[in-house]
């Protein structure tokens, strides 16, 4: 009996323990007592607990790429004649007898030693290829006459270029290393959306491998930069140095190639598209070069006066402002006053999605070309030729025409008109005699919130040559108040359209 009374009694005690034990650590817990053993630190004394915020990581598509991203250092040898030429610009003759700064080259320039100088830039490129194919932009490398490419090994190559597109700002240079390289994947930039992440790799200042992000902010940007503008706009970080190195997206693919930046703005930058590269890169590859198409017109965007003008449902296509005589629009049938709205099925948004259109396509390309004509649809046929920048310059020179007797007149429209004189085509410094020239605007007339500007020839209205100015009254008259009249201007050697409501 007294053992089991003692027992029990054990038993009781044990329970009891382990009850203590579990209360003081709940009590100890709820008073947030330090463990034994180890006195909290002062920045412990009364610190809350931080909440943790989970944000991405880019670090893994980081390390994928950047083995594959280069930097490029460009050294180009200036001889003392392109040091005149840089201070004085081209095409002048800065060592006349009346030169104000004759003594100051004199003194810092000609006095030097028989040496030339030496231009360093930098920039970023990116691996494709193992066997050492990279690409850039062609700002980074002109005029170099050496390249240096260094990896994010720190390993050193000097590189040769094998092509270069300078309308696109593309160039692709090569490296020979032994052994495979690191290689980046092209993705597809037209699969991007506004609002995917992206990363922009580079050379910052000559500061080495730097990874900013950001998101693709815009698409098809037109920036001034070149007949084949079509830009990704991003606000990933993108600076000095940047230039020719890969935008990223979250598949680390590269979806473009940091060109251009906005120096006033922050948070602007541009990148073209991976898919435009792709197209010119086997013939870059294979010929150094890029042809393109030529169709032979003068185009210019349809503003919402001028789709009125003609019927249009809606401001789009891009309007023929000008056919070259002998070229494949002019053989093709295409006329002036046309709205070219397809490509070979291909929808023309504007004037620059066409360039881009017919540029993309081979000379020798038969290509079908839907056109906008008196207020139907017309298909048309051509064959391209191949674009010859200076073919095309020669072409802007315009041709003279027939002289007019004097006169003038000012119309419902606002516009101060004369006929074209020897007189007045010396005065406005014309080239064409036939058409009306603006000699004034009224501030409060119709035309005033157009783009037209004294100096101007009105060459047409509504796809109808104007001669003098019975023709210009007789066809103005006939368009009714709130119709649109359709303007063909001549402006120096170029021509375009202009829409006026008639009020």
């Amino acid at each position: 009996m007294k053992i089991k009374t003692k027992i029990i009694s054990y038993s009781t005690l044990a329970i009891v323990a382990v009850a203590s034990v579990i209360i003081g650590i709940f009590i100890a817990s709820s008073f947030n007592f330090s463990p034994l053993g180890r006195a909290a630190m002062f920045w412990e004394e009364d610190g809350e607990k931080t909440p943790v915020v989970m944000m991405p990581s880019f670090s893994a598509l980081a390390k994928k790429v950047k083995p594959a991203v280069v930097n490029i250092r460009t050294t180009k040898v200036l001889s003392r004649d392109d040091m005149f030429e840089k201070f004085y610009g081209p095409n002048q003759n800065p060592r006349g007898e009346q030169d104000p700064f004759e003594d100051f080259f004199n003194k810092f320039f000609e006095n030097m030693p028989e040496q030339d100088l030496r231009q360093r830039s930098l920039g970023t490129g990116f691996i494709i290829s193992s066997k050492g194919y990279i690409l850039t932009n062609y700002h980074v490398i002109e005029g170099a006459d050496e390249i240096t490419i260094f990896l994010e090994n720190e390993k050193e190559f000097k590189a040769k270029v094998v092509g270069k597109d300078e309308k696109t700002d593309i160039a692709l240079i090569k490296i020979d290393a032994k052994g495979d390289l690191p290689a980046v994947k092209l993705g597809d930039s037209d699969a991007l959306e506004i609002g995917d992440w992206v990363l922009a790799i580079g050379n910052p200042f000559g500061l080495g491998h730097t990874v900013t992000q950001g998101i693709v902010s815009a698409k098809a940007r037109i920036i001034g930069a070149g007949p084949y503008d079509n830009f990704i706009q991003t606000d990933a970080a993108i600076n000095p140095g940047n230039s020719g190195g890969p935008l990223i997206d979250m598949r680390g693919q590269v979806v473009g190639i940091n060109t251009a930046i906005v120096a006033a703005g922050q948070g602007i930058g541009f990148a073209t598209p991976i898919n435009m590269v792709k197209e010119i890169l086997p013939e870059l590859k294979e010929t150094g070069s890029v042809t393109r198409g030529w169709l032979g017109v003068g185009i210019q965007e349809v503003t919402p006066e001028i789709a009125r003008a003609l019927g249009l449902k809606e401001p789009k296509g891009a309007i023929v402002s000008m056919v070259y005589e002998g070229e494949p629009a002019d053989k093709a049938g295409v006329k002036k006053g046309d709205v070219i709205l397809k490509i070979n099925n291909q929808e023309v948004s504007d004037s620059y999605s066409l360039t881009r259109a017919v540029a993309g396509l081979k000379p020798g390309s038969k290509i079908k070309i839907v056109v906008w004509r008196n207020g139907k649809e017309k298909t048309l046929s051509a064959k391209l030729e191949k674009r010859n920048d200076e073919q095309i310059a020669r072409l802007y020179e315009g041709k003279k025409e027939t002289k007019k007797e004097s006169n003038k007149a000012q119309d419902k429209l606002g516009l101060s008109l004369m006929e074209i004189t020897p007189e007045v085509a010396l005065k406005y410094n014309l080239k064409d005699t036939e058409g009306l020239v603006v000699t004034g605007i009224d501030p409060q007339g119709p035309a005033a919130s157009s783009e037209i500007r004294q100096g101007d020839v009105i060459k047409e209205i509504n796809n109808r040559k104007v001669r003098g100015l019975s023709d210009y009254t007789a066809i103005l008259n006939g368009i009714k108040k709130g119709k649109t009249a359709l303007l063909l201007i001549q402006r120096g050697p170029n021509t375009f359209y202009l829409g006026i409501d008639i009020k």
